[in-house]
């Protein structure tokens, strides 16, 4: 208990022991918790108190894996994206285009592909609730055309539909799937080739200036974590133009060009340089260095993909998306703006 008159942070970290690697955080919780009863722990997680890792989970029986983080909010987080907040922004038999919001993973995780449906329901993926929609659409055109009604109880199969590349969980922006087999095959080389335009927004800590970052990247960097290395004949090349786009005091809002796409390259190229994008939970300090402080205040990583080009993998037309900065990384520019002002 604190003191009278001492503010309590607003949250508590845990953690994870060996004891709880395996377990259902909601016995993880329980365990944690001491004298708190199944039913409050229950109704902590799907009330929105828990993240795990920075990421919220309303999932009681999400298995505990080494090296977790368990966040306990006092007061709730943002729900969860809804299937009202997803955006096709382009549609043909071939491919889709949508705006992703911040807060969804793309695709779910392998030990994920067999959880039964009221499970998945709980916190959906980027596909699965883009399934929804396109079926949605299906029975909406069935039924307005010629008046026609679909027979009751009658089910629409579940269109094809394949990601090509990836957003992590926290990033929004823009990304296309791939609606035919033909599509995808050719998406996959577009991309392995490099003739895809991806260009990112990213506020940042620290003084930025326009360079390039070109180097290879490996799973384990030496502490657990991908990163670059300076060995020979190791790694996946990786190449990040940044430029910037505006300063405020002690951060830089900065456009980011991708040369190559390896997982995480914009986070780890921004991060080893001394600059780990506002809201960063993973990428927070160089290799065997002290944790980088980042007083932002942004409740995840700001980066937003803004610009998507490719050729149409059939038509072979060239097509070109954009996506404004979305509420909440606007809301921070402008905090940081204001508190410039007032310095």
């Amino acid at each position: 208990m604190a003191e009278q008159g001492t503010k309590q942070p607003p949250f508590e970290n845990y953690h994870v022991g060996p004891e709880h690697v395996g377990l259902a955080l909601i016995a993880v919780l329980r365990q944690l918790l001491p004298g708190q009863s199944w039913s409050k722990c229950r109704r902590l997680i799907h009330n929105r108190h828990v993240q795990i890792n920075g990421t919220l989970c309303v999932d009681e029986g999400r298995r505990i894996a080494a090296g977790d983080v368990i966040k306990l909010w006092r007061e709730p987080r943002d729900p969860p994206p809804k299937l009202d907040d997803v955006k096709i922004c382009y549609l043909d038999s071939h491919i889709l285009v949508v705006e992703k919001p911040a807060g969804i993973t793309t695709t779910r995780h392998a030990e994920e592909r067999h959880w039964p449906d009221r499970r998945r329901q709980l916190q959906p993926t980027l596909d699965e609730m883009l399934r929804q929609l396109l079926m949605r659409r299906a029975a909406a055109h069935k039924r307005g055309a010629k008046g026609n009604r679909q027979p009751a109880g009658r089910k629409h199969r579940s269109p094809f539909l394949r990601a090509v590349h990836r957003l992590d969980r926290e990033t929004s922006g823009l990304m296309v799937f791939a609606r035919s087999q033909t599509a995808e095959r050719r998406l996959v080389q577009l991309f392995r080739k490099h003739a895809v335009e991806r260009v990112y927004l990213a506020i940042v800590n620290g003084y930025v200036t326009a360079q390039t970052f070109d180097t290879y990247l490996v799973r384990d960097r030496g502490d657990g974590l991908r990163g670059s290395t300076d060995t020979p004949g190791l790694g996946r090349r990786a190449i990040t133009h940044v430029k910037p786009i505006e300063y405020l005091p002690g951060y830089t809002l900065l456009e980011c060009r991708l040369e190559t796409g390896r997982t995480h390259q914009i986070r780890i190229h921004l991060a080893e340089a001394g600059h780990p994008v506002c809201g960063e939970k993973l990428y927070c300090r160089r290799l065997h260095g002290p944790p980088l402080v980042d007083l932002s205040g942004a409740q995840r990583h700001a980066l937003h993909a803004a610009v998507l080009g490719f050729p149409h993998p059939i038509t072979g037309q060239q097509l070109r998306f954009t996506m404004p900065m979305p509420s909440d990384m606007q809301r921070l520019l402008q905090k940081l703006r204001n508190s410039a002002s007032k310095s």
